[in-house]
Parts: C-alpha cells; sequence; structure tokens
C-alpha cells in the first residue's frame, strides 16, 4: 500500500500537534530543495533512511511494441535511492 504527502502531513501533524497547513509547507519545502539540490547534480543525504543521486543512463534504441518500429531514446538522467543500513535491517528483521 502506497503512504501518501496527505498522509507524511496528517502523521507529522499529529504527533507534533502543529497544524496541517504548516506541516504541508514544510513538506513542500523539504522536497522542493531537495529535488533542486539533485537537478544541480548534488546528492541528498538523510542519515539513517539513505541517500538519492542523480545517474545517466545511455542513449539506446528499442523497439515500440504497438508498432514495432524502431526508436531512440536519448541519454537521460533518472534518481537512484540507496538507503541506509539501519533501514536495510529494519526491513529484513521487520521492525519499524
Amino acid at each position: 500500500m502506497n503512504m501518501l504527502k496527505k498522509e507524511i502531513v496528517d502523521q507529522v501533524s499529529s504527533d507534533l500537534t502543529l497544524q496541517k497547513q504548516d506541516v504541508a509547507l514544510a513538506v513542500d519545502i523539504i522536497l522542493d530543495s531537495m529535488a533542486q539540490a539533485l537537478t544541480n547534480g548534488r546528492r541528498v543525504e538523510l542519515r539513517g533512511f539513505g541517500s538519492f543521486s542523480t545517474r545517466s543512463r545511455k542513449s539506446r534504441q528499442t523497439k515500440n511494441p504497438r508498432t514495432g518500429k524502431i526508436m531512440d531514446i536519448g541519454m537521460r538522467k533518472t534518481v537512484h535511492f540507496t538507503m541506509s543500513k539501519s533501514l536495510k535491517d529494519a526491513l529484513i528483521s521487520g521492525k519499524e
């Protein structure tokens, strides 16, 4: 099951007894800062959670499954996530 940004806002607002609109603004600022850093080629590290970085994918050719036509896909950047050791251990042991 997916966790939505709204659910994160609700949880933090409840835990800290803050207004939802203030928490939503803080979450938006955090996500915007992360996106800006990744756009600038910087790595984002959240200790105890993991790190986000960008990677380049080479250009390649593929076949359109609908038409069978060969298509060229240019070089592009993707976001890569590496989980922290503590998160990995928690997932393996089933603890939160």
